[in-house]
């Protein structure tokens, strides 16, 4: 088996190789025909996938057996002001690699986001395959056609849309919360933008699942259970053991103190329904999920 995983030096990509190196992780064992697959990490330096003759020459050259998509513009609020730098990695690329794939007959595991839904209630049920997309920001736009043009260009296509993504590499919102909570004594967080926090760990875990299966389609991966911005930062500060307060405040009330901010969808909890009914939905609860976090960090 021979895996390519572009992005490789993100959150995603980097938890995708330590599983694979040590072929699986606290939720089990990786597939059997995962053990031992040949791994190739590209970033940008490696592999510009934005360049359609570049992708397909280095694809063909490698015949990979899976490609697995992690490369994105993930900066909400920095797609706004520079649309075009979005719209080449999120859409243009993904169109690239759906291309390549194609040509060499191999399977592409695009990963998406819960921001190409629009934020409307819902009912308060959370948000299954069927549920229908209509983004709000150029983030969740640009995603969105990424999204179009794997389906349209790459028949052997896995779509997996997450949400709240956190791990112990790089920047997220855990680590964000830490640091902050560290240098302040109370801190605003928007209390009414709801959705599902996701432990990286889970979900490279299913993505490899996926990266093996002939189930195709589009999935939805997040951890289980539903909170607010509000509550994830309270239940962080508490699992690190911090004193400072979150007061929770309306997204009105943020976009006042932060003009240049995207707009966000206010409901954008997923349902792993695809999942459950075909490898099966081994994600942990979120709070389960962000203690098993905290139980492993080295703190850096």
């Amino acid at each position: 088996m021979k895996i390519l995983i572009t992005g490789c030096r993100g959150q995603l990509g980097t938890e995708l190789q330590r599983q694979l190196a040590e072929e699986g992780c606290v939720l089990g064992p990786l597939p059997e025909r995962l053990r031992k697959a040949t791994v190739i990490p590209v970033d940008v330096d490696e592999l510009d996938i934005t360049d359609r003759e570049a992708t397909i020459n280095y694809i063909r050259r490698h015949q990979p057996d899976t490609v697995v998509n992690c490369a994105a513009v993930t900066n909400v609020d920095g797609c706004e002001t520079a649309r075009d730098a979005a719209f080449r990695v999120n859409a243009i690329g993904p169109r690239n690699l759906a291309l390549a794939c194609d040509k060499v007959n191999a399977r592409l595991v695009h990963i998406s986001t819960d921001y190409v839904f629009p934020g409307t209630p819902n009912g308060g049920v959370p948000l299954d395959e069927c549920a229908q997309p209509a983004p709000i920001s150029a983030y969740g736009q640009t995603k969105l056609l990424g999204e179009q043009y794997v389906r349209n260009f790459c028949r052997r296509h896995i779509i997996v849309r997450t949400a709240w993504l956190y791990s112990y590499y790089g920047k997220n919102f855990v680590k964000t919360m830490i640091r902050l909570g560290r240098t302040h004594d109370r801190i605003n967080v928007v209390k009414d933008q709801l959705g599902n926090p996701t432990n990286a760990v889970d979900l490279a875990y299913h993505i490899l699942k996926l990266s093996v299966s002939h189930d195709y389609g589009v999935y939805h991966c997040t951890g289980n259970g539903i909170c607010s911005w509000a509550e994830f930062a309270a239940a962080i500060m508490e699992e690190a053991g911090l004193a400072c307060k979150v007061v929770p405040c309306t997204s009105a009330e943020y976009a006042a103190a932060n003009p240049q901010s995207a707009n966000r969808p206010a409901w954008s909890a997923l349902e792993n329904r695809m999942l459950r009914c075909t490898v099966g939905d081994e994600m942990r609860g979120w709070r389960e999920a962000l203690k098993d976090f905290f139980a492993n960090w080295n703190g850096e």
